[in-house]
């Protein structure tokens, strides 16, 4: 097998991974093996090779077929007939294109051009795609699942380890009128971390703003009860409700006539200041992962904003702040409002590609 196609492949099972599959190393590896032993002669082969070595469970499938048509372009095949004899459809399915053994070559050519397009976007800048390029970042933003860790909750639930459990002890000893009975225990039951997007819709993010809302969706769509949205801009905005459409177009069309600011002008400080007095000291922003998208352009003081960041880093579990420059070449944060919230960070990362917005996915799954 060539390393083009092997790079392909593996490039595919990491869709998979941030959309939500667990494909570890070892599927993966099985996957490669698949489709060089069986000499693939079409994408759609490997479409099979890799559906039955990447999916551990039925809600696996779903999310295989949607990731396998936005990787490799088109739509995911169809089961063949049931009619066909199963040992029939299995030569059908993996049969060579050339008996002489140049149908693997072919395929590793068709199944490199058919990704070539996604692993190119990867790493292209958001902000200077076509309308076609940007249709299929779109397709690709939508399968990722970013979700945050989880945490010991203050709830705890019988285990058969752990702590003793005095009241469930007690009621034991009770219905055996009062005899020694077998310690209960109990563990603490792990509850996921809320997430709490901040995106900065002014002007000078414009050419991002698609991209990150989109992300925002996709992040809402995975746990709608754990994570909270708003936008910043001359106004805090929360658009958490408009998010949870199950349509990506139909969720952005509902923020964009929610945000009253869209492409205005910055007030960081006074907008982050918004959001602490009404929701983060209430609750929100208490234990959460914090991400805030934002180029650091600040229109007021800088040391307003500075202080507005110290009362969040207390407040949340981490504060991970996104700037699509941050992946530039020479890039150096000298902005004032970006100097200013610096030192308050947990995490500084970039947001100019889709493989920077996967790399987040993996930032904001950190305990």
């Amino acid at each position: 097998m060539s390393s083009d196609l092997t790079s392909v492949l593996v490039g595919f099972a990491r869709t998979l991974r941030n959309a939500g599959v667990h494909a570890t190393g070892e599927r993966v590896e099985a996957m490669v093996a698949a489709v060089d032993a069986l000499d693939v002669s079409r994408p759609q082969d490997a479409y099979w090779a890799g559906r039955l070595t990447l999916c551990g469970e039925p809600d696996d499938l779903p999310v295989y077929d949607a990731a396998f048509a936005a990787y490799f372009g088109g739509r995911a095949p169809s089961p063949p007939a049931a009619s066909v004899p199963a040992k029939r459809r299995a030569v059908a399915l993996f049969a060579q294109a050339d008996p002489n053994g140049s149908g693997g070559e072919q395929a590793g050519d068709d199944l490199a051009v058919a990704a070539s397009t996604a692993e190119v976007l990867r790493h292209r800048d958001l902000g200077v795609l076509s309308a076609a390029e940007r249709d299929e970042v779109r397709r690709l933003v939508a399968l990722l699942a970013p979700a945050t860790a989880a945490r010991p909750g203050r709830r705890h639930r019988p285990a058969r380890g752990g702590t003793v459990d005095p009241p469930r002890t007690v009621r034991r000893m009770l219905r055996q009128l009062g005899e020694p009975a077998r310690l209960a225990r109990r563990e603490r039951r792990d509850k996921p971390r809320r997430l709490v997007l901040l995106l900065d819709v002014s002007g000078s993010m414009a050419p991002y703003a698609d991209a990150l809302l989109r992300f925002s969706h996709a992040a809402v769509r995975r746990r709608p009860t754990l994570t909270e949205a708003f936008t910043l801009g001359t106004r805090l905005t929360r658009v958490t409700r408009a998010l949870r459409h199950r349509d990506p177009d139909g969720a952005l069309r509902a923020a964009g006539e929610a945000i009253p600011d869209w492409h205005g002008g910055t007030r960081l400080a006074d907008s982050l200041k918004a959001f602490l007095d009404r929701w983060g000291q209430r609750g929100t922003a208490r234990g959460a992962v914090v991400v805030l998208f934002s180029d650091g352009w600040e229109r007021g003081d800088p040391a307003l904003l500075a202080a507005q960041m110290a009362r969040l880093s207390r407040l949340a579990h981490r504060v991970v702040w996104v700037n699509p420059h941050r992946g530039k070449p020479g890039y150096e944060p000298l902005v004032a409002g970006m100097a200013a919230a610096l030192p308050y960070l947990d995490d500084f990362v970039a947001g100019h590609s889709l493989a920077a917005l996967e790399e987040l996915v993996r930032v904001i799954s950190r305990s």
